[in-house]
């Protein structure tokens, strides 16, 4: 390999297909059964929105495959949209990610996971709110030096958290099943009594579930890194989507086998209720195991993200020194530490639903745009090669139903909802300020050329090689 820095193309099917289940089973399905059902009311209708949530955020997957491989260029849906819709459209994709999606899910994961590293050390009382966020300070910290100094050992720990993840829901399965054996079946009586129909009801359930199965489209972000990605990006997100789902329903029907609807909605974490019913003096153990899936999402939201802003970066959409890389570790280290600065200030939070549902609303806008942008590109580029090829009718549907998720959530989450338009406001002005406003006074650019330089030698990154300088690994 020559002198330049670049980025290395060592992310196998594997640690993709790790990577993916990693990001998706985090805190969702520990959690996310209790808002589905509070919502639906009715153990059947809840079921079914864990199926709906399944299929569509396998369909909307399916698109990004067939994106994924026509674009197979690291930055995932920013690098569509550009394509698509051009310049400021891909920065609006670029600033919701920035502003809300990555650091806000970041900070709620972080919290979240710290609750149940505590929990087991405060049984009998609340988890003192200091303790809590100084354990998601250090969690955040850990995965950010991980992800800085290689990646290699990022997804590594990707493969390890995975498997953690999906011995702590075998474990739920396993026991589910030993109780269903026994003829425990009560809670699947009138499983349709008092079903709520309304279309607020489906919204608010439905985020509970996008938010269970969030994360299948962060591999896109990782193109560049991954080996051979016309073949591994559509087989790693279909394998992931298809072990998500079965694991999900089977999960559902496992707590169900143990707990009753009523004893579900009175828990903040279904899984540790459950472990309170059937592991006895273990049940200890499933705190931990939800604590480490949590910082499985985590993980891989930092490395998958961070390539989203290093490519902003490169676009003149982020500051210049985002998009440089560590000299010595090869890594967007400037990228992975302003996700961290920004995670801390948003930790300072109560609310954790709050910040989900933030989240919630980004990501579905950012779809919205994505599905309108990928139709559009079929009558703009009618010859861009396409490994892979979904029926138009696919993500014509797709944007329709984003558009009304956002449009109910608009109407259910008003605050959360202005908040985030609020916050793309100033994106904007910010783009128009440091994108469009070419003939700056030399006073402003030499502050911003002073700044760049500084955050340049406290990171230690410099910039990338050209592709046509250098040769993989």
């Amino acid at each position: 390999m020559s002198d330049g820095v670049q980025l290395k193309k060592q992310i196998t099917l594997f640690q993709g297909v790790a990577i993916i289940v990693g990001i998706i089973i985090g805190s969702g399905i520990f959690v996310s059964p209790v808002g589905i059902l509070m919502h639906a009311k009715s153990i059947g209708l809840s079921m079914i929105m864990w199926a709906i949530c399944g299929v569509y955020n396998t369909l909307c997957a399916l698109c990004y495959a067939e994106l994924g491989a026509s674009m197979p260029q690291s930055g995932g849906e920013y690098v569509y949209i550009k394509r698509a819709f051009g310049d400021y459209l891909s920065f609006v994709c670029l600033w919701i990610n920035f502003t809300l999606i990555c650091p806000v899910g970041i900070a709620a994961l972080s919290l979240i996971a710290s609750l149940y590293i505590l929990q087991p050390i405060f049984p009998d009382c609340e988890v003192p709110q200091l303790a809590g966020r100084l354990i998601a300070i250090v969690l955040v910290w850990l995965l950010i030096s991980v992800n800085v100094r290689n990646v290699k050992w990022a997804t590594r720990v990707q493969v390890v958290i995975t498997a953690s993840k999906l011995i702590a829901l075998g474990l739920v399965i396993i026991i589910g099943m030993v109780y269903l054996g026994k003829g425990d079946r009560e809670s699947f009586q009138d499983s349709f009594a008092e079903s709520d129909y309304g279309a607020g009801a489906f919204a608010l359930s439905f985020y509970s579930g996008f938010w269970a199965f969030s994360g299948w489209s962060y591999l896109n972000f990782l193109t560049e890194e991954l080996v051979n990605p016309n073949r591994n990006l559509p087989l790693a997100i279909m394998i992931s989507m298809i072990t998500v789902i079965c694991v999900y329903l089977i999960t559902n029907i496992a707590y169900l086998a143990v707990l009753s609807p009523a004893q579900m909605l009175q828990s903040t974490a279904v899984a540790v209720t459950f472990a309170e019913h059937t592991m006895g003096v273990m049940q200890w153990l499933m705190p931990i195991l939800i604590a480490i899936s949590v910082c499985g999402t985590m993980n891989g939201t930092a490395l998958s993200m961070s390539r989203l802003f290093f490519i902003g970066a490169k676009n003149n959409h982020m500051p210049a020194f985002m998009s440089m890389i560590q000299y010595k570790f090869l890594t967007p280290a400037s990228s992975l530490f302003i996700i961290l600065a920004l995670t801390l200030c948003f930790q300072l939070s109560d609310d954790i639903w709050f910040l989900i549902e933030m989240e919630g609303f980004g990501f579905a806008s950012v779809l919205t745009i994505v599905f309108a942008g990928q139709v559009w590109l079929r009558y703009k580029e009618p010859d861009m090669p396409r490994p892979i090829k979904v029926p138009i009718a696919l993500p014509a549907v797709l944007c329709v139903v984003s558009l009304a998720v956002v449009a109910l959530t608009f109407y259910q989450k008003t605050t959360e909802s202005l908040l985030a338009l609020g916050l793309v406001g100033v994106g904007t002005v910010l783009y128009i300020i440091g994108n469009r406003w070419t003939n700056k006074p030399e006073s402003i650019q030499s502050k911003i050329t002073f700044i760049n330089i500084f955050f340049q030698k406290l990171f230690l990154v410099v910039p990338q090689a050209n592709e046509k300088d250098i040769q993989w690994e």
